[in-house]
């Protein structure tokens, strides 16, 4: 029983963690390097992400700065930026890529904001699988007669409560990426 929770708790841990990490590509109104993390650039023939070819700083709070190691990376990376769905302009002067981080329309923190709700409704409803598998869990483990009906029914509440405090956990993570995205 106990393992089966263990197990139930890292796996919704696990869906926060792909929560956070689905917000941290999100695009507020601040620069931070994870927003070109999932740019892949066309570097020879082959699909690299920008990190593994250049070196990408945020000198303030409103700028990246992306410098390719190879010289002739310069065309591609600024391209692959371009032609990614972030928005971004970025400016080459020949040594570093440079981009600014224009503030956000009022609209699009909106949009943000909804985009931010799917994705924690997204994690939700994988914190609810895994409540589920282990419901099925307990339900056979008392089939096979391994549990009585009475810690099966302690297990399900206990799930209940571990899928409870994750589901408030993301609440809190979206409480606090809302609060960002909507900050002027």
């Amino acid at each position: 029983m106990k393992t089966l929770l263990d197990d139930g708790k890292k796996r919704m841990a696990g869906a926060i963690t792909a929560l956070e990490k689905e917000f941290s590509k999100l695009r507020t109104g601040r620069a931070t390097t994870s927003l070109v993390d999932s740019i892949v650039v066309d570097y020879y023939g082959t699909p690299t992400p920008i990190s593994q070819l250049s070196s990408v700083s945020v000198p303030d709070s409103k700028t990246i700065t992306i410098q390719p190691w190879d010289k002739g990376a310069f065309g591609s990376v600024e391209k692959a930026i371009m032609t990614s769905d972030l928005g971004l302009n970025p400016v080459n002067d020949g040594k570093i890529i440079r981009i600014s981080i224009p503030p956000l329309t009022e609209e699009r923190r909106r949009d943000l904001v909804k985009v931010a709700k799917k994705y924690t409704e997204d994690c939700k409803v994988a914190i609810r699988n895994v409540r589920r598998d282990l419901n099925d869990s307990l339900k056979a483990m008392e089939k096979d007669k391994d549990i009585s009906e009475d810690e099966k029914k302690k297990g399900e509440s206990d799930v209940q409560k571990l899928t409870d405090d994750f589901v408030k956990q993301s609440d809190s993570v979206l409480a606090e990426k809302e609060k960002e995205i909507l900050e002027i």
